[in-house]
């Protein structure tokens, strides 16, 4: 981690799942390496456990889990330089408001605020207007590519708001040491998604896949890598675990195919064929320059995500890899999705960087101004607002405000036990009892 003085900025980082935590913070340390970050974990389904935040690996020099009413009270105009907001984009919405009701009344208005900052944790492939115009608003709407930032501006001028927050970086977990080649053995890794695809059938139809190319091929290790445990949640909702699935495979799982969990970049060090849906790993496998496909089985569909890669060079189905294919991918793609590992990926986030430092020296910085007001949007901003606790105007609402923190002791560990047992109810109820609701709603 790197190292602290008196006047290292200070950066909040709010996340509601493992995934955004890890862009969340290794965004702040990107844009400045030399910062104090304090982590907040947004209460909610996908919180993320001790074990989840361990594989991610993004450190904080103090993390602690918050419900957005009080993150919104806790930041003050005068305690951070930055906030960035990791979250989903209607929970990105609820803090602006929220934060821009906070710093413009009470003891706390007036003089500087810290720049906010917002953006997306992997590829874009669905509500994209949805997605942005909940997130317009932050000072900085970053975007991971050329291909986003064109996007995202787009979509911006569409309905008549400012664009010019949208700033164009890169992923800020791309990175590892350059493909090799000639690992032994041989190593075949599935980069499997909580949501994509949905069915059973279609997870069963991957997995047997993948079951099948080790059975063929001996002489590989055949990795299908997880994202989370059963039972815990990430961005996605899993209700299919491809662990539960695994059992149903006849025989078992061969002895060189095996499920793993831990962080992606050290699973990408020994991988020789990276292969998925259309998982964000694919852009760090391609970065990397490690053969990549986006498997084509169940078709190229929006639904699936994998049309983002249109026009890659990676589109191939189980069957030509099966036959020894490797997929080679387009420079040109590679450059406007911000793959291109050409030397150019420690520059991608200069201009971020230096928007934001331009943005603290400023003398003072505007209100927070979102697109969507009780005005623009009255049939839709206020349901978002009222799922975080707060009100059109972004003031807690009653019985939110006034709820108590928790501080410690036995209160702590009785919360958390409940909580927890609310959390395996709700689990419970996504992965076992909507699936049998949907099944009975199609007999």
């Amino acid at each position: 981690m790197p190292s602290r003085t008196p006047s290292s900025p200070r950066v909040a980082v709010l996340a509601d799942s493992d995934t955004r935590w890890k862009w969340g913070a290794l965004t702040a340390y990107r844009i400045q390496p030399d910062i104090r970050l304090d982590g907040y974990l947004l209460r909610g389904r996908a919180t993320p456990t001790v074990r989840q935040l361990d594989e991610v690996g993004a450190r904080a020099d103090a993390l602690r889990e918050i419900r957005g009413v009080d993150f919104v009270r806790s930041i003050d105009r005068t305690r951070y330089d930055v906030v960035v907001l990791a979250c989903v984009g209607g929970a990105v919405q609820a803090m602006l408001h929220g934060l821009a009701h906070a710093w413009s009344t009470g003891a706390a208005a007036g003089g500087r605020r810290p720049v906010v900052v917002t953006g997306y944790v992997g590829v874009v492939y669905e509500k994209l207007a949805d997605g942005l115009l909940l997130r317009h608003g932050a000072d900085v709407v970053l975007a991971n590519s050329r291909h986003d930032a064109d996007r995202f501006r787009a979509v911006y001028r569409g309905v008549g708001a400012d664009g010019d927050s949208v700033v164009e970086c890169a992923l800020p977990f791309l990175g590892g040491a350059p493909y090799q080649g000639g690992n032994d053995p041989c190593t075949v890794v599935f980069a499997a998604q909580p949501s994509v695809p949905e069915s059973r059938a279609d997870r069963m139809y991957l997995l047997r896949r993948a079951v099948e190319h080790a059975r063929k091929h001996p002489d590989r290790e055949v990795l299908i890598k997880l994202r989370s445990k059963p039972g815990e949640h990430t961005t996605h909702i899993e209700e299919l675990p491809y662990q539960k699935l695994a059992t149903k495979i006849p025989g078992g799982l061969p002895a060189n195919c095996r499920a793993v969990y831990g962080n992606m970049g050290e699973v990408l060090d020994r991988t020789d064929l990276l292969v998925t849906v259309s998982s964000t790993a694919a852009l760090e496998s391609l970065h990397r320059g490690i053969p990549t496909a986006v498997l084509t089985d169940l078709g190229v569909r929006e639904t699936l995500g994998n049309h983002h890669f249109l026009g890659s060079g990676c589109l191939a189905s189980w069957d030509e890899l099966d036959a020894g294919h490797r997929p080679d991918p387009d420079p040109d793609w590679l450059a406007r999705q911000g793959v291109a590992a050409e030397g150019d990926y420690e520059r991608a986030f200069d201009a971020a960087r230096d928007r934001v430092t331009a943005l603290r020296e400023a003398p003072a910085l505007p209100p927070l101004t979102p697109y969507y007001t009780p005005r623009t949007a009255p049939g839709y901003l206020p349901g978002i607002l009222a799922r975080h606790g707060l009100d059109p105007q972004g003031e807690p609402l009653p019985g939110h405000a006034d709820a108590p923190e928790e501080t410690g002791g036995l209160r702590r560990i009785a919360r958390e036990t409940v909580r927890e047992a609310a959390r395996g109810a709700y689990r419970h109820g996504v992965q076992r009892v909507a699936p049998a609701i949907r099944r009975w709603g199609q007999l």
